[in-house]
């Protein structure tokens, strides 16, 4: 009976905007989903709109099916778009929640010409009220071969992490203030400073979290 009926959820995790060289940037980070308990349709997009145009944005369509308690299996496809060509994946992972209440993301990707990728996302939220919730977030990208085109190098690729503290209004929705800081490793990183980009970043983030 519990997986009888279909639901469908947006969560829009982080939703930005900052001023930088004259014009805004509006990073996002949003997941919606489509069917029952056990198997649904998945939706994840991430990225960066930049003076109206996409520059950093990676697509995920996914099939996820509950395998365990608290726990995903998922498959399906990835999009890569933004600065340099489009890059097309397919993608297989798991997704859940583990000891300790750390929510966790592990994602394997084959793309075309035999590139691969790897994936990890891990976050947990510290509950200091009742209202007011602290979010440690860890997310590392690798490749499997140099992508010049999109400024990638094989081996780890980059580390973001960072820290929000939000206040729920409600449950629905929740504007935070934190810090990210991001740093990319090995060819990746020579390649950002062969491009006149600094391979380490930190900034301090004001944003808005919401679902429905």
């Amino acid at each position: 009976m519990a997986d009888a009926h279909s639901f469908a959820a947006l969560r829009v995790d982080n939703l930005e905007a900052m001023h930088v060289d004259g014009h805004t940037v509006v990073p996002y980070d949003l997941e919606a989903w489509y069917g029952r308990t056990f198997d649904r349709g998945v939706l994840k997009s991430e990225g960066d709109i930049e003076a109206g145009k996409a520059t950093d944005v990676r697509t995920e369509l996914l099939w996820s099916h509950a395998f365990a308690s608290f726990w995903d299996r998922q498959v399906g496809l990835r999009h890569d778009s933004g600065e340099g060509p489009d890059r097309n994946w397919l993608a297989f992972g798991v997704e859940g929640l583990s000891p300790y209440k750390f929510e966790l993301e592990a994602t394997a990707y084959v793309g075309e010409s035999g590139r691969t990728a790897l994936r990890f996302d891990g976050s947990r939220e510290f509950l200091i009220t009742q209202k007011l919730i602290l979010k440690p977030r860890l997310e590392a990208n690798a490749y499997g071969k140099d992508d010049v085109a999109r400024g990638l190098g094989s081996g780890l690729s980059d580390v973001t992490g960072s820290i929000r503290l939000r206040y729920e209004i409600r449950r629905q929705i929740a504007p935070y203030v934190g810090v990210e800081w991001m740093r990319k490793y090995g060819a990746t990183a020579d390649l950002a400073r062969a491009n006149g980009q600094d391979p380490n970043d930190s900034k301090v983030v004001l944003g808005v979290r919401f679902w429905f």
